[in-house]
């Protein structure tokens, strides 16, 4: 679109929710007007706000800036107002399509800092909930582009798999979409009887729609329209610190399950695999997110005998009432369901931390849109978003 002189004119896109005041169209000429794009409103990138201001010549965007900052979660600046045991309750819920991993990654960095050592049981449980997370969060990703339609989407055999999955995570820790599970030291409680028979189910029901669901979404139709749209290049994985399938996608083999390993993810090192693609595209991107599925259920059956060998063993360590981390400064990363996540914990031997810094994937993951929408024709815009892995909650951290 272009003003009254011809020159590229300003807009900006609501993809999502309807911002107040947007304007339903963007014919209108004087300052910049709100186009609102619509996602289908079951996909993660459609819930919350996101907002590109653009500058469009016809139909084509020559430049975009992502505007965020709109939910104002403020986890970051609550933490230091609440204890340990407590910040558990927030760390949850800036990603809320991989909750577990949110909190997982917190509890990592106070146990390094007090210098705990996690009973194996509970490292093996927290392993296989944390890919168990990570289908469920691919998973969102993946079904509402095979089938856009919320209700045929809710009645599919792959939304039935998913809720598979969402049911044994609600039967491990009670929750079904904070779970709240993990404790400083390991685990709220341990796994009810026929656990592992249930999970290792709802496991086999994923592996069996998911080529299915890969042809859906990567078929001949999408693939003509997601091959060579939205490149991401090497250097811009470098330039804006990508991970998770937005960086494999360029070739960049970084996986902290691999590089560092956490959990029990060093015991599964024969189980874990490069996942890798070369165009930097959506069709890649897409590509690499079912090659995650596919070994995050491996990883998930091979935990599943472990867990049922230290049956009766712990799955925490007695702490008093109130802990306090030793005075000092620590890191702890891990790969999340969207990418790298990492947590600076800054602690003056405080019942409450000093500073607690989240280092989340989905604020990147959005900020290299500037580099990689213009060019694009406004018609692919939605296409290109559902390709890219970010939650507006992990961005507003």
């Amino acid at each position: 679109m272009t003003g009254i002189e011809g020159e590229p004119r300003e807009m900006i896109l609501a993809i999502g929710d309807v911002a107040h005041g947007a304007h339903a169209n963007g014919t209108a000429i004087g300052p910049p007007v709100d186009l609102v794009l619509g996602i289908p409103p079951h996909h993660p990138s459609a819930h919350g706000v996101l907002r590109l201001r653009v500058r469009l010549e016809g139909e084509r965007i020559v430049s975009a800036e992502p505007l965020v900052g709109h939910v104002h979660r403020g986890a970051e600046k609550l933490f230091e107002v609440r204890d340990y045991r407590q910040i558990m309750t927030l760390a949850n819920r800036h990603d809320w399509l991989s909750a577990f991993n949110g909190e997982l990654g917190v509890a990592l960095a106070v146990e390094q800092m007090l210098g705990l050592d996690v009973p194996p049981r509970a490292t093996w449980i927290r392993t296989a909930l944390a890919e168990l997370n990570r289908v469920l969060s691919h998973l969102a990703f993946a079904i509402p582009v095979a089938l856009p339609d919320p209700h045929a989407a809710a009645h599919s055999a792959a939304g039935a798999a998913r809720d598979g999955i969402q049911a044994a995570m609600e039967a491990a820790t009670g929750g079904r979409v904070h779970f709240m599970a993990t404790r400083i030291g390991g685990l709220r409680a341990d796994l009810p009887t026929g656990w592992t028979n249930q999970s290792a189910e709802a496991a086999g029901a994923v592996r069996a729609v998911l080529d299915s669901l890969r042809h859906d979404v990567l078929n001949t139709a999408n693939a003509d329209r997601l091959r060579g749209l939205g490149i991401v290049s090497r250097g811009d994985v470098n330039a804006f610190g990508l991970s998770g399938v937005v960086a494999q996608a360029t070739g960049a083999s970084l996986d902290l399950r691999s590089a560092d390993p956490y959990l029990a993810y060093d015991a599964l090192a024969h189980v874990l695999r490069p996942i890798q693609r070369v165009d930097g595209d959506a069709f890649a991107r897409f590509e690499c997110l079912f090659d995650q599925i596919a070994m995050s259920l491996d990883l998930v059956e091979a935990c599943l005998p472990e867990i049922d060998a230290s049956s009766g063993q712990p799955v925490e360590v007695r702490l008093p009432k109130v802990v306090r981390a030793p005075e000092g400064t620590t890191y702890a990363w891990t790969e999340g369901a969207l990418g790298i996540n990492g947590y600076l914990l800054v602690s003056r031997g405080e019942p409450t931390p000093w500073r607690l810094k989240m280092r989340t994937a989905s604020f990147n993951n959005a900020q290299v849109l500037s580099r990689i929408v213009p060019g694009t024709l406004l018609d692919d815009v939605v296409p290109l978003l559902q390709s890219m892995v970010f939650v507006i909650g992990d961005i507003d951290k």
